[in-house]
């Protein structure tokens, strides 16, 4: 059997930087068609996803506050 040194990072197929597939097919204009993203990146990729999320709903929540800050001093008579 050949081996196969693969330069895909989160291909489901990689086992110590060599392909692990039964088959693979190669097309010279768009690469590797046997490859698949694994399932640990799919779900890393979810995570990055909420926590960026996350983040913007953060920063809004921080300019809200911001703008009632600043509405409440303009309010106030000194």
């Amino acid at each position: 059997m050949a081996r196969i040194k693969c330069h895909y990072l989160d291909c489901a197929f990689l086992d110590d930087g060599i392909c692990s597939a039964g088959m693979v097919e190669l097309d010279p204009d768009a690469g590797c068609k046997t490859y698949s993203v694994s399932a640990e990146t799919a779900a890393e990729e979810d995570w990055n996803e909420e926590e960026e999320e996350l983040a913007e709903w953060e920063e809004l929540e921080d300019e809200e506050e911001d703008e009632a800050w600043d509405s409440d001093e303009s309010d106030e008579s000194y």
